[in-house]
């Protein structure tokens, strides 16, 4: 049975595995609203945000399965690939 810590270290494990899909999605929304003229079909950036969160965290789990462990930067730049064709689709629609 986990104790108390092992389910907070494992929480934080998995926290810290998605935090650059989250900082990706949380900024790119942004950051597309101030560079880009043309609006994303998506209007409110909440939606922007969940579905780059979800493509970013697909992307880092492929990673993870094909390289089979974290950090390699094949599977970040895999990461930013995903999250600007999403938004680059986005913005098309």
């Amino acid at each position: 049975m986990l104790s108390l810590m092992g389910i907070l270290a494992a929480v934080n494990h998995v926290i810290n595995f998605f935090v650059p899909a989250i900082w990706l999605a949380l900024l790119l929304p942004l950051c597309a609203r101030l560079f880009l003229k043309k609006k994303a079909a998506a209007r409110t950036i909440t939606s922007q945000v969940a579905l780059h969160l979800i493509v970013g965290g697909v992307a880092l789990l492929v990673g993870m399965l094909v390289f089979g462990r974290d950090g390699k930067m094949l599977t970040y730049l895999a990461l930013v690939l995903a999250a600007a064709s999403t938004q680059w689709w986005l913005s098309r629609r």
